[in-house]
């Protein structure tokens, strides 16, 4: 299908970052905008398919905004730069990573190829809209993958406009890609990307492309070459995957209680470290994993519209999950509204969340303890979050049950509660707790045969040396390996 310009522009200009969550993801915020070229031929509609050639691994979609120019721009100001605009509509700057070093710094090859460019499938009139007011979403799949307003940009479009315009004239048709924000990634041959962008009840519609494969690049030039940092800039920062947490660490913590745990940091001056009032979803329900934080505030309807619908805070929270993470949600210890449901539970346990903790309600109670994620709550509740929260910001410090919690911190939690372990705290945490577990079982034993506690529990001098000709016929008994214990430590 022809993309909806008609006649080609004399140039396409596409923006490197202007996305704050963009540059976040590549660790880098610039403090000018800086541009590349495409050649028009790489415009193409929305129905068109986006050939990935053979040998080449790395074809990578980016939603993002199209501005097209109206009225000649030769050196305007910030101000007048949107007047100049006189279209909009949704793009994919597709590129091959693998082709990256044929033309480093250009990107003519990696970005530039037939087809790369798809735009449409609306033209939005710029006069009827505000550029500070726009959302961009893409899908992948029908998955979610990326959502971002344009209220928080780097630079905002007049100023791109303004900017390019001191040394270049933009000419009427001329296209500005105006960068994409975090999410961008790899897909493949069978793939469907499509991407929207909205303002207040305009739409451009979905742009919709397939990815193709297409037959091997002639010989005679540079071939598709990647490695390690190819990849992970294709990929996003999340790759290669990596383990949230040493295995190591997660089997210790698992093999102590939770109570063990808070007796142990209440000893190192932490008294503070439970998520006081939640309880699991199923009894028998062990967790351990590293924090991902989602922040609830109280409703405020006017602001709803805006922060709990389409792809909210609750719903990026669930999608920015990664295998170990557990989301901790921050409900501010209201539990007369839910904020977390079964489809919600079932999402976080494809992603591989190793857990979920709110002090707020839960709906659907039955359902999300069957799908066997352990969850954490403040209690059942059947309305959703919009009777009392806005579902806010993610990854930010919450407090949970009057803990504080930190992104990357480690949460462990069993039938008696949850608490927050410091990583650093780790590995000396769970020696002291199987030390500590391991005394309770002898004291265990000694009640049982009638002793008393005086100078039995906690252990005093008197027993140390009952006690350790104890751990020596276990440990001959036992043969090598740590022998994590049962989780009857922590008695107060």
């Amino acid at each position: 299908m022809a993309h909806p310009l008609g006649t080609p522009p004399s140039k396409i200009i596409a923006v490197h970052l202007n996305y704050p969550s963009r540059a976040k993801e590549r660790g880098r915020t610039p403090s000018q905008p800086s541009y590349f070229l495409k050649p028009p031929s790489s415009l193409a509609g929305t129905g068109d398919a986006i050939v990935r050639p053979h040998g080449c691994e790395l074809l990578a979609f980016e939603g993002e905004i199209a501005l097209v120019i109206g009225e000649r721009a030769q050196r305007v100001t910030p101000h007048d730069g949107w007047s100049h605009v006189r279209w909009v509509t949704a793009a994919n700057d597709a590129g091959l990573y693998d082709l990256r070093q044929a033309d480093r710094g250009s990107n003519l090859r990696a970005k530039g190829g037939d087809g790369f460019t798809p735009i449409g499938p609306r033209l939005l009139d710029a006069r009827r809209l505000d550029p500070a007011a726009l959302r961009l979403r893409t899908w992948v799949n029908g998955d979610a993958v990326q959502d971002d307003t344009t209220d928080t940009l780097l630079f905002p479009f007049g100023q791109l406009v303004a900017d390019l315009s001191r040394l270049v004239t933009l000419e009427p048709g001329d296209v500005l890609l105006t960068g994409t924000p975090a999410g961008a990634s790899v897909v493949t041959p069978g793939d469907v990307v499509e991407v929207e962008v909205s303002g207040g009840s305009a739409s451009t519609g979905r742009l919709r492309n397939r990815v193709a494969a297409g037959g091997p690049l002639a010989p005679y030039g540079a071939l598709p070459a990647s490695g390690p940092a190819e990849r992970a800039a294709a990929h996003g920062p999340e790759y290669p995957p990596q383990p949230l947490l040493d295995p190591r660490i997660d089997a210790g913590l698992r093999s102590v209680a939770v109570a063990t745990l808070s007796a142990q940091l209440r000893g190192r001056g932490l008294p503070h470290m439970s998520v006081d009032g939640v309880h699991p979803a199923a009894a028998g329900t062990r967790m351990v994993g590293v924090a991902h934080t989602l922040r609830y505030l109280p409703l405020r309807e006017d602001l709803f519209r805006h922060h709990g619908t389409g792809l909210n805070a609750q719903k990026r929270a669930i999608e920015e999950l990664r295998t170990g993470h557990v989301l901790v949600m921050d409900a501010r210890r209201d539990t007369s509204a839910g904020t977390l449901g079964d489809i919600l539970a079932l999402r976080a346990l494809k992603r591989g969340a190793a857990g979920v903790v709110t002090d707020g309600g839960l709906r659907d109670s039955a359902a999300v303890a069957a799908t066997g994620l352990p969850v954490f709550h403040g209690g059942a509740h059947p309305s959703v979050l919009g009777r009392r929260h806005v579902p806010w910001d993610t990854g930010v410090p919450v407090a949970c049950g009057g803990a504080l919690v930190q992104p990357g911190d480690l949460l462990a939690g069993d039938d008696d509660g949850v608490v927050v372990v410091p990583p650093g705290l780790a590995d000396e945490l769970i020696a002291d707790c199987r030390e500590q577990e391991r005394q309770e079982r002898f004291i265990t034993e000694r009640v049982t045969a009638g002793d008393g506690i005086d100078g039995l529990y906690p252990l005093g001098p008197a027993w140390r040396a009952p006690y350790e000709a104890w751990c020596a016929r276990h440990d001959r008994s036992a043969g090598p390996g740590p022998g994590p214990g049962p989780d009857e430590g922590g008695h107060q």
